[in-house]
């Protein structure tokens, strides 16, 4: 009756040893996490905050934030919204809101810089940004709908 040697069972426990300290280093900071931080819309930075003060002109505003993602033009003056949103993104693609920060510039008459606040959850309600667009005249039809109705 032959003997058994350990050999294999030695290598199969080395290679096991080995495969986990490689995951072990894949995972110390190489971005393979299940979840990722990342901002969308403006990212709001203090520096560029400061550089906006009041009695500069709209065309000054634009070079510092950027085109304003929504414009309030009602009233006598008008204001400019800059919203920051912070996200959580999971490894499988759901995404979970951790903050919103809204910057609004607001303007007098002679487009020149009023005021400027920031507004936060805290500071009012919480509403959900709607990313759908309108639908245009008629129905939205899926492929096979449209398929059909041309036959």
């Amino acid at each position: 009756m032959p003997q058994r040697t350990s050999a294999p069972r030695l290598v199969s426990v080395a290679a096991a040893g080995l495969l986990a300290a490689a995951l072990a280093g894949c995972s110390m900071g190489s971005g393979l996490a299940l979840s990722t931080n990342k901002i969308q819309g403006y990212d709001i930075s203090e520096d560029a905050l400061a550089q906006i003060r009041p009695g500069q002109s709209q065309d000054l505003v634009v070079v510092v934030l950027g085109s304003p993602q929504t414009i309030n033009a009602f009233g006598d003056g008008t204001a400019w919204y800059y919203v920051e949103t912070k996200v959580s993104q999971t490894a499988f693609g759901m995404t979970t809101v951790q903050e919103r920060t809204v910057l609004a510039i607001y303007f007098d008459k002679n487009k020149r810089v009023a005021d400027k606040a920031i507004y936060s959850a805290k500071d009012g309600k919480v509403f959900t940004i709607e990313g759908r667009k309108t639908p245009s005249y008629g129905e939205d039809k899926s492929f096979i709908q449209s398929l059909i109705e041309s036959i």
